[in-house]
C-alpha cells in the first residue's frame, strides 16, 4: 500500500512542466527568505525559527532547517505517506541551502553603509510578491507538502477539537515565538505571509491548476 502511494505521488500528470515549476519555486522561495533576512523585516514563521537556532548555534541556516524538516518528516511519514512527494524532498532538503547560497551573495553586495530605508523596502515588496507567488505555485503544482506544513494538517486531522486554522495558527505562533526569543527578527514579513498566503494560493491555483491537469 505504501509503495503504491509513493508511486502515484510520483505519477502525475504534465510530470515534466510539474517538476520545472516546483524547481523554480524553490529557488525563487530561497532567493525571497535571503532577502527578507537580508533588509531586517522578518521571515515566515518556518525560516524565523531555523534562523534563531542557527543565531544561536553558529549552524547555518539550511543545515538547521534540513535537521528540523527530517524531525518532523518521520511522523508525516508513519502517519499519512499520501502528503509526502518530490516537493516534501525538495523543499526539506534544498530550501535551506538555495536560501545561504543567495544570502551569502547578497552580504556581497550590501554597501558600506548598508542599504537605505528605501532600498530595503523596495527590495522587501518585490521579494514578498515573489515569494507569494512561488510559494503559492509549490503548492498548486501538488508535488508534496513540505513536513513543516505538513504537521499541523495532520493534527488536524486527528483531532475533533480544533479546526485546522486553529492548529495552524497556533503551530506558527509557537514557532515564530520561540524563533524570536532564539534571536531572530520578526517583523512585517512575518504579518503578511501569515494573512496573505492563503488568499495568493487561492488566486494563483484559480489561474494556474489548469496547467497541470
Amino acid at each position: 500500500m505504501k509503495a503504491k502511494t509513493i508511486a502515484m505521488n510520483l505519477t502525475r500528470p504534465h510530470m515534466g512542466r510539474r517538476l520545472a515549476v516546483l524547481a523554480a519555486s524553490l529557488i525563487i522561495i530561497g532567493l525571497c527568505v535571503a532577502v527578507f533576512k537580508t533588509v531586517g523585516f522578518g521571515t515566515d514563521p518556518g525560516s524565523t525559527f531555523s534562523l534563531g537556532i542557527s543565531a544561536r548555534t553558529g549552524v547555518s541556516f539550511g543545515t538547521c532547517q534540513l535537521v528540523f524538516n527530517l524531525l518532523l518528516f518521520f511522523p508525516v511519514i508513519l502517519l499519512d505517506l499520501s502528503r509526502i512527494g518530490i516537493g516534501t524532498v525538495g523543499n526539506m532538503v534544498g530550501l535551506g541551502y538555495i536560501a545561504d547560497f543567495f544570502m551569502r551573495r547578497l552580504e556581497a553586495l550590501i554597501p558600506p553603509e548598508g542599504f537605505s530605508m528605501t532600498e530595503r523596502i523596495l527590495l522587501f515588496a518585490v521579494s514578498m510578491v515573489g515569494f507569494l507567488i512561488a510559494a503559492s505555485l509549490y503548492m498548486v503544482v501538488d508535488m508534496g507538502v513540505a513536513p513543516y506544513d505538513a504537521v499541523p494538517q495532520l493534527i488536524a486531522a486527528h483531532t475533533s477539537k480544533w479546526s485546522f486554522r486553529s492548529v495552524r495558527t497556533l503551530w506558527d505562533i509557537s514557532l515564530l515565538s520561540t524563533g524570536f526569543l532564539l534571536g531572530a527578527a520578526v517583523g512585517l514579513t512575518t504579518l503578511i505571509t501569515g494573512f496573505c498566503l492563503g488568499p495568493a494560493i487561492t488566486f494563483v491555483s484559480s489561474r494556474a491548476k489548469g496547467w497541470f491537469d
